[in-house]
């Protein structure tokens, strides 16, 4: 399998990286790891199994070029500017070069859901202008014909720990926050079996963190 990652130099894109070229079971996964400024990935460069590739994440024809043979693209940055620029050139990218499968990053509340409602305004008041470009970009790979799942995450805290529930769209969030670990796990968990959570958009939260309110770290 040829997984892309594009903004390979995120928190949990790395920790995707990092198992993948560490766990046995993912042996047979290849990685072209996409971003601004690679040289952030030189040390992995001389891996056999790496392709770094510097490039800027809206620019159609690079993206096309780097997903050439791509078996699922990893969308790991979010896209909430107005206008979502990122969303649209990924979309026509996989168009071109004829891959479907794209796991796209997202945030808790992008459809003003959370574990409860004081959770649910407080986050609307923090991010709330951010979320409004994460919702058009789901809107945007709805209508699309590709094969994604949507993931949202929720507050991200650097437990060690992979404490977590996925909810499906029709479900509320467990809780509030969950570890950049378990975030990764279920990137992971797809690319293990790239059927699971097609064409969803699937939220991820620890469950503990059900009754935190704004404490969310």
């Amino acid at each position: 399998m040829k997984l892309v990652i594009l903004g390979a130099h995120g928190r949990i894109a790395r920790l995707v990286t990092d198992r993948i070229l560490a766990e046995p079971a993912f042996r047979n996964v290849t990685l072209t790891l996409f971003l601004r400024n690679a040289h952030r990935l030189a040390q992995l460069e001389q891996n056999p199994r790496v392709t770094v590739v510097d490039g800027d994440i809206t620019d159609q024809a690079a993206l096309t070029t780097a997903l050439q043979g791509a078996d699922l693209v990893f969308l790991a940055t979010v896209d909430s500017r107005p206008g979502n620029a990122v969303t649209h050139a990924v979309i026509a990218a996989m168009h071109a070069a004829g891959v479907s499968r794209l796991i796209a990053s997202s945030s808790i509340g992008i459809n003003h859901e959370g574990p409860n409602q004081a959770f649910i305004d407080w986050n609307q008041q923090m991010i709330g202008p951010s979320l409004a470009g994460m919702h058009a970009a789901d809107q945007l790979l709805r209508a699309s014909d590709l094969d994604y799942t949507t993931t949202r995450f929720a507050w991200l805290n650097d437990r060690d720990n992979r404490d977590y529930v996925v909810n499906r769209e029709s479900e509320p969030f467990a809780g509030g926050s969950g570890s950049r670990q378990s975030m990764a796990d279920v990137i992971l968990k797809i690319v293990a079996d790239p059927t699971l959570y097609v064409r969803e958009t699937i939220g991820i939260s620890d469950p503990a963190t059900r009754d935190a309110g704004s404490v969310v770290y």
